[in-house]
């Protein structure tokens, strides 16, 4: 991306610091490309673009960078406070509160002071509400009207007004205590004859959320209602901001990216991995793996409980990983699919018994299909190469059995865990793929064992 972006006269116009020709050729540049641009240069060469762009499409950029990228702008911006307060005062109440968040509360108090005091007021307002919340995420950059209000003077006032607005997709309509009465699409506006009244056009039937709400159930509005703009709404039913897709979308990359980094068996990052310190990114992944670890040694503990039939039938220990992959792989499909589908609402938490009767069913036909492979390659093994003795079909039988009850229980646990955490409060992904693959390997044991014992009594044990 920084090859095609960076062509030898881009080059040598930023070493030069030639910013007239630099912003010339900037101008044909879409906002996103200048942020990639941007993203790419070291320091101090990153600023130069900056210093170049005019003030809306400065903000617009900052606005496209990572995070982090934004974190080391503004510390480089730092001995330059007329640029940074100018960028800061540009930047969307939404994406300004974001900013601040990942900031330490020094520096960020620091920042709060080169705000004008209207900025200011909407900053220290915003940052109020929990990092998790719906309050986080809304800007107050949008535009609202009376119902009393003729069309036209709807109009004139977005005229007006609606340069600094978020979106104007969606008009707010409110009344004199700046409660939300209804929200209307700008073409039901358009449309309708300018002498008609704002308050002829409403149905009062709307969908908005809470400042207080968890950030999560503005994603699942968004993706029920199809929405690209939402209004919220403090408890008492005023109109205090609006969310946009746009922030949605990087709610559910975040909430994503944390949830594929638990099932890996890991603590979620606060930063991107290159940009995490050693020792924080050590600390997040030796946690869950020195419980994973002690609970496969729970798998030591149960292969010396069964030590005499293990030393009385040594074929049997040639199938271990043949049992224990097998439990431990079904069990973390059934988790992934069940966590996955708790996550996006596919599934509650009173479908468990559904959920428990379709994995019982799911793990007997895949068990089966699993158990007809052991058994038929043992046989084949048995007919060319004579490994396994006489009593070859009560090995064979032991094994498929045993692979049944084994990816029976897997299933079984791999989609009850999810809706256990659940119910106790906590994140169903915690239940990584890892942790139930160690459950199984445990269980999985004592079931194999258990079936040999009762199987092969008589004979080989």
């Amino acid at each position: 991306m920084l090859e095609h972006l960076l062509k030898p006269e881009m080059r040598e116009l930023i070493q030069q610091r030639d910013f007239t020709s630099l912003r010339v050729v900037l101008e044909d540049w879409e906002a996103y490309e200048i942020a990639a641009l941007v993203d790419a240069l070291p320091p101090p060469e990153d600023l130069v673009i900056f210093r170049v762009l005019p003030r809306d499409r400065a903000a617009r950029t900052f606005e496209l960078l990572p995070n982090e990228m934004q974190r080391k702008l503004v510390e480089e911006l730092a001995r330059d406070q007329p640029f940074l307060a100018k960028l800061l005062n540009d930047l969307s109440p939404d994406d300004r509160t974001a900013l601040f968040g990942e900031l330490p509360g020094p520096i960020t108090h620091e920042l709060l002071k080169l705000l004008t005091p209207e900025e200011r007021a909407v900053a220290t307002t915003l940052l109020g509400y929990p990092p998790e919340s719906v309050g986080r995420l809304m800007t107050t950059d949008y535009v609202e009207v009376r119902p009393e209000w003729t069309v036209q003077q709807a109009l004139d006032h977005i005229r007006h007004n609606g340069k600094d607005s978020e979106t104007l997709n969606v008009i707010y309509v409110v009344d004199e205590k700046m409660s939300l009465v209804d929200d209307l699409r700008i073409r039901e506006v358009l449309l309708a004859d300018p002498a008609a009244h704002i308050g002829d056009l409403i149905d009062r039937r709307y969908v908005c959320l809470t400042a207080t709400d968890d950030r999560e159930a503005a994603v699942q509005a968004f993706r029920i209602h199809d929405r690209t703009a939402l209004p919220v709404t403090d408890t008492n039913g005023v109109f205090i901001g609006i969310v946009t897709v746009d922030d949605v979308l990087d709610v559910l990359q975040e909430e994503a990216t944390e949830d594929i980094q638990k099932l890996g068996g890991t603590q979620a990052l606060e930063a991107p991995y290159l940009d995490t310190p050693f020792f924080s990114l050590i600390k997040k992944r030796a946690g869950w793996l020195t419980v994973l670890f002690l609970g496969e040694m729970l798998t030591a503990s149960v292969m010396q409980k069964f030590e005499f039939e293990i030393a009385q039938a040594v074929v049997l220990a040639l199938f271990l990983p043949l049992i224990i992959s097998s439990g431990g792989n079904s069990g973390s499909q059934a988790a992934t699919l069940i966590i996955r589908s708790l996550a996006v609402s596919e599934v509650k938490l009173a479908d468990w018994w559904r959920v428990m009767r379709r994995e019982i069913f799911s793990g007997l036909v895949l068990g089966s299909i699993l158990g007809i492979v052991g058994v038929l390659r043992i046989a084949l093994w048995q007919q060319f190469f004579h490994l396994y003795g006489p009593h070859w079909p009560l090995i064979a039988f032991t094994v498929g059995t045993a692979l049944v009850g084994v990816v029976i229980w897997g299933t079984l646990c791999g989609s009850m865990l999810p809706f256990l955490l659940r119910r106790l409060g906590a994140d169903p992904a915690v239940s990584s793929a890892p942790l139930v693959a160690t459950l199984i390997d445990v269980t999985g044991l004592i079931i194999y064992f258990t079936m040999a014992g009762i199987l092969l009594k008589g004979t080989l044990l």
